[in-house]
């Protein structure tokens, strides 16, 4: 696997694994032991990087997390986030960035991660009733501890990054990025090229669908599954939004590889500080997602990519409305 650095000298592979899908948010979780091989699977081909969060679950990821990568923690980074409440039904019931709060949870995180460190630890989403600074402050003092070695913001605005930086150095933040979702571009890279800060890519694949598994009579009525709740997902917008699986498809084909792979190289070939973290509850899909740290596309390619991306009306937005609102623009 080859690597990459986040910020000034966080190394890591070049593709991570987002592990919330394996226990949350897309469906009935994983059968443990599955689970459990996954994520030992992809340390077996070179992941080092694995995101999870409290919120996942909650508590459940983590705890997966935790169990998974304990033989093997010196080989790996664990990245985790705070900046939920959570009630004693364990429901998320709103932001919470107060500083005791903070130490309070990365305290329950090491616990669950059966660690003594949190390699990368992000605000999960900006608490507008916090200052930033603030928010800085706490995790600086948790890295001065050792409980934590490195500081990322989820879904924050320029402006809140920068407030964040001028406290303590920033090394990465995760957003969401895609082919069909390309926000971060216009927002965000300036922000960390000046700053040297990396990007971590969440829902790189956009939820399954650049992988072209997803069929045009799929349904995501499970209770579970956050798609159902997604416009981009209804059964219209899926529809509408096959043109993009069709040209994809004949695209890898043209490549001898398979539209993940073409999705996720595309994302690496942006900028050498983006790192995806692609979901996975099978082997089988790692086997899809790995290899694109391999594939090389040429400028031709991507101009090819963009210009018939830039042709095609994506119907529906990429996240349903309560998803979006908690975002920081």
């Amino acid at each position: 696997m080859k690597s990459r650095k986040l910020g000034q000298n966080l190394e890591t592979s070049a593709i991570g694994l987002g592990c919330m899908g394996l226990s949350f948010g897309l469906g009935p979780a994983t059968e443990r032991k599955e689970a459990l091989r996954v994520i030992r699977t992809a340390v077996d081909r070179g992941v080092t990087l694995f995101d999870t969060a409290e919120g996942y679950g909650p508590f459940v990821n983590e705890e997966l997390v935790g169990e998974a990568l304990q033989p093997i923690r010196d080989r790996v980074l664990i990245c985790t986030k705070f900046g939920f409440k959570i009630d004693s039904n364990r429901q998320l019931v709103g932001l919470d960035s107060q500083p005791a709060h903070i130490r309070e949870v990365v305290e329950g995180s090491l616990k669950r991660l059966r660690t003594d460190h949190i390699d990368l630890l992000y605000q999960h989403r900006v608490d507008p009733v916090v200052p930033m600074e603030e928010v800085a402050g706490a995790v600086k003092d948790l890295i001065a501890e050792g409980k934590v070695r490195h500081f990322g913001l989820s879904e924050a605005s320029g402006a809140n990054i920068r407030r964040a930086h001028a406290v303590q150095r920033v090394t990465a933040i995760q957003d969401h990025y895609s082919l069909w979702m390309r926000e971060p571009e216009m927002t965000k890279f300036a922000v960390c090229e000046e700053l040297g800060i990396g990007l971590v890519a969440w829902g790189p694949l956009g939820q399954g669908f650049l992988t072209g598994k997803i069929t045009r009579d799929m349904k995501f009525d499970d209770p579970n599954d956050l798609r159902k709740d997604f416009p981009r997902f209804t059964p219209e917008a899926l529809e509408a939004n096959f043109k993009v699986v069709d040209f994809l498809r004949a695209f890898a084909a043209s490549k001898g590889a398979t539209p993940a792979q073409i999705a996720l190289a595309w994302l690496l070939s942006q900028k050498p500080w983006i790192v995806p973290i692609p979901g996975a509850t099978a082997v089988a899909h790692l086997d899809d997602n790995l290899p694109a740290a391999e594939l090389d596309l040429s400028a031709d390619d991507l101009r090819q990519i963009d210009a018939v991306f830039a042709a095609i009306e994506v119907k529906g937005a990429p996240l349903s409305a309560g998803l979006d609102a908690a975002i920081d623009r």
